[in-house]
């Protein structure tokens, strides 16, 4: 079956346009079906316990000081700490009983008969199960108890501090606003246990489970996960006949001119986008860095190999866990993204032989842009979370404090700005080509998926603190899932298309059929395919056979990329005296790990009966360092050995210590996925399944001996993975000595590959 690249082109118009009409129909029930702020919440005597004003300031302290990142809300955010709604909704739970208990009988819950307790229990799971029909939510009696001694346990943990949590003293400044965070942490934990109108279940679809509450899965979430599991089947299956289908050349270096690295001239601008890599390795090393940090803090909660004892020092309190979990976060973020902006501007003249004046001036610019912001963003949030940046700046300057987007308005103003400076110097790049080729040729392809990471981030703008939280989830999920599952997958086939044209490995117009189809799959599965994260935060229930159907066919695109980095690992393997096998082990792992990551992890905790479970937990770290590092880290630094490669003399260029950091980095990823992360994962997954979610992210969980065992077991793969990154960084020290001079007058005759690209129809 042959496919043209016009049809294709307009195959993926129209599901451009089907995604908009979906995703615009989704924004507008987000904001219609969101959980109500009600305007107050009373007893039973009409006393005002807390109002709608009170839980939106509970909001922005929880935004302010970071607790995202300590731990998780309606289960998105960190795993160190609780999840707020599930140890909110068990601790109402847990005092409501004790009420009805020393009422009742005089004693507490606990010192009851077993019959007395069910009786309790029922009374209280009763007390819970209601509709709100609008107006004030009115509270029994025991809710009231249960609300005050949660004000209480909050502001002791989060404001006093607890070590032993983890938590440091301070953490939450002030008592008042520790009390508005538990209003805001309780008013979750109340539409997670309340009916939406005209329906049975909770506006969470009864998430967290919690039996005291009534809190269980429901029916849909196991019809559709039986529905999703054959559609599995079906959409594997239909990759790979696609795949065999369609014909898509698959590069080979038989019996064609692979380019030599000496035959290729290095201009200035590239020589300029080299200069983004030493400032990534600088924040990829404080990135994994920081990582071995919050490994060890789920061991030693207030210190790090005892040096607290030691000194008197407790890291805790210098450094606290949502801080470099944040830094952590968003150090990945722009380290990979720091690489790709290099290569995409790197990449141009390879195919044009083309040298824009003063790129080279203004590609440094960008770069020194990156480098304030960068500062700027990390600083801020420090500054924030400690209470240096108050009123109403605190958001725009300092740190807003939701998971992947913590950094202020401004800064992330100023990554937006970079994306848009970037796509207009790549424009100037990729100009020859641009005018000879189609508007849905390879050099377009490039802008595009450039472009759709910065038109998605813009999502992240249409919200504020004020704003209900379902609704901020809604629109902070476009910006973290569609970049990764959209158009972060539409850049990797993008950019390795591009590499593959670079080295005559395909055609040109092979190369556009080929990274046309996988963007239309990817954009036809995985934009809709959002809406998994939308199943427990309170969005409408439509989301559930959606979420379900589209997570699973998101399989097709990463079949078709694993096929293509077989397809690459036979060039390499096949290719006599090929000259670029070692940026092909990287690319090619960073298409196996995107399929085992994203692929057969993602699907695993996709399935709504498994997510019900699992959702915040292990399980998912496990998914997301495997899909983040595994996939798009892995493309970054191919394409960092790619450069290096090409902008060295042949003569002088080691490849040796660059392949003993890929093994350091495999084998660490490995050890601590599959011998650490995913075994704590799946003992949670079994609690969460036998007891209750808030069990499975308790203290008590983490502190149990084999977890302990566990945590331990990772320090091998960690350490493999530092291991690998300080290498990397050692060999660009060594490697920044040895670079070609550039060529100070290019034409496209300097370029080996240049005149045939643009000859080729």
């Amino acid at each position: 079956m042959e496919l043209k690249r016009k049809t294709i082109a307009k195959v993926i118009a129209v599901v451009f346009i089907f995604n908009l009409v979906v995703m615009g129909a989704g924004a507008w029930f987000a904001y219609q079906e969101a959980p109500p702020i009600p305007e107050k919440v009373v007893g039973p005597d009409g006393e005002v316990i807390v109002n709608g004003e009170e839980i939106r300031d509970g909001k922005k302290v929880f935004q302010q000081n970071g607790l995202m990142n300590h731990g998780s809300i309606l289960g998105n955010g960190a795993y160190y700490g609780v999840d707020y709604t599930a140890d909110a909704l068990e601790l109402k739970v847990q005092y409501m009983r004790d009420y009805y208990a020393q009422e009742r009988h005089g004693e507490s819950y606990s010192a009851l008969d077993s019959a007395t307790q069910a009786a309790i229990a029922d009374v209280v799971e009763k007390d819970l199960d209601g509709t709100y029909e609008g107006g004030a939510i009115e509270y029994s009696e025991a809710e009231r108890y249960a609300h005050e001694q949660v004000r209480q346990e909050y502001v002791q943990r989060y404001h006093e501090g607890d070590h032993e949590r983890g938590v440091p003293v301070g953490m939450i400044d002030s008592e008042a606003e520790a009390e508005q965070f538990a209003d805001f942490a309780m008013w979750t934990a109340w539409f997670s246990h309340t009916d939406r109108p005209g329906s049975t279940h909770s506006y969470t679809n009864d998430w967290p489970y919690q039996p005291g509450a009534g809190n269980d899965a429901t029916a849909a979430s196991m019809t559709w996960s039986v529905i999703a599991m054959v559609l599995l089947v079906a959409g594997a299956g239909l990759g790979i006949w696609l795949y065999k289908s369609v014909e898509l050349p698959e590069p080979s270096a038989e019996g064609i001119s692979v380019p030599e690295p000496g035959e290729v001239s290095i201009f200035p601008s590239q020589r300029a986008a080299l200069r983004f890599i030493p400032v990534a390795a600088g924040l990829f090393v404080a990135q994994v860095l920081l990582g071995g940090l919050l490994a060890h803090f789920y061991i030693e909660r207030a210190g790090f190999f005892g040096i607290e004892t030691l000194f008197g020092i407790h890291i805790l309190q210098l450094l606290p866990f949502s801080i470099a979990k944040t830094w952590h976060i968003d150090l990945a973020i722009l380290w990979i993204a720091a690489t790709w902006l290099g290569a995409g501007l790197f990449l141009p003249p390879l195919l044009t032989g083309y040298e824009p004046r003063k790129q080279s001036t203004y590609i440094n610019g960008l770069l020194g842009a990156i480098v304030v912001v960068t500062l700027g963003g990390l600083g801020g949030i420090w500054l924030g979370a400690n209470g240096y940046i108050d009123g109403p700046l605190w958001w725009i300057l300092g740190n807003e404090g939701l998971e992947y987007l913590e950094v202020g308005k401004l800064w992330q103003f100023g990554i937006l700005a970079g994306f848009l400076i970037w796509a207009g110097l790549a424009v100037r790049g990729l100009k020859p080509l641009l005018d000879k080729e189609p508007v849905y040729g390879l050099a377009h392809m490039i802008l595009y998926a450039g472009g759709s990471i910065a038109l998605l981030f813009t999502a992240g703008f249409l919200f504020t603190p004020d704003t209900n939280i379902a609704v901020t989830e809604f629109w902070r999920w476009w910006v973290v899932h569609m970049w990764v599952e959209g158009a972060f997958e539409f850049f990797i086939v993008a950019i390795v298309g591009l590499t593959l044209v670079s080295m005559n490995l395909l055609s040109r117009r092979s190369a556009e059929k080929a990274v046309m189809l996988q963007a239309l799959l990817v954009m036809g599965t995985g934009i809709i395919g959002v809406s998994h994260h939308y199943w427990w935060v309170g969005m409408p229930d439509m989301w559930v056979p959606l979420g379900s159907v589209f997570s699973t066919l998101e399989l097709i695109p990463l079949v078709f990329i694993l096929y293509e980095a077989l397809g690459q690992y036979r060039t390499m393997s096949t290719g006599e005296n090929f000259p670029y096998r070692l940026p092909f082990m990287f690319i090619i792992a960073s298409g196996v790990w995107n399929f085992v990551g994203a692929g057969v992890l993602g699907f695993f905790i996709n399935l709504p009966l498994i997510n019900y479970y699992e959702h915040g937990t292990y399980l998912t770290v496990g998914h997301a360092h495997a899909a983040m590092f595994g996939a798009f880290g892995f493309l970054a630094l191919g394409m960092v050995t790619y450069m290096l490669q090409l902008s060295i003399d042949p003569a002088r260029w080691d490849g040796s210590w660059l392949r003993a950091a890929f093994w350091c980095w495999n084998v660490g990823l490995v050890l601590m996925v599959f011998v650490s992360v995913l075994p704590v994962g799946f003992l949670q997954l079994e609690t969460a399944f036998t007891g209750s979610y808030a069990a499975a992210r308790s203290l008590a969980f983490y502190n149990q001996p084999i977890i302990q065992t566990l945590f331990w077991a990772r320090l091998p793969g960690d350490t493999l993975m530092i291991l690998g990154t300080v290498i990397y960084a050692a060999d660009l020290v060594r490697k920044r000595f040895v670079l070609r001079e550039s060529s100070d007058d290019p034409s496209v005759e300097d370029m080996a590959v240049a005149e045939g690209i643009l000859g080729d129809d």
